[in-house]
């Protein structure tokens, strides 16, 4: 496994978890129907990097896209519920 690769992933990780723990908790909601569409992108990198030859690269491909599909579906629930709370009776 090429060295980039793993390095950006462990940089991806490190960024992604400072990223979310500076996300004040009132926001959460609203920036959540915003990361869908990050979190659509990088699905479409995952299932990219499932093509590479065997090995840890697959694995880990395969790891994003479920992860990733999981944060799109649970991201577009919240967002319709938070939609939800503002119709009207």
């Amino acid at each position: 496994m090429d060295i980039n690769i793993l390095t950006v992933f462990i940089l991806a990780i490190f960024v992604g978890f400072e990223i979310i723990t500076k996300v004040p908790p009132t926001l959460h909601t609203p920036l959540m129907s915003g990361s869908n569409a990050i979190s659509g992108i990088a699905i479409v990198g995952a299932i990219i990097s499932t093509r590479i030859d065997g090995g840890v690269g697959s694995y880990l491909g395969l790891v994003a896209v479920v992860f990733a599909t999981i944060n799109v579906v649970g991201g577009f629930l919240v967002t319709d519920r938070m939609l939800k709370m503002f119709k009207r009776k």
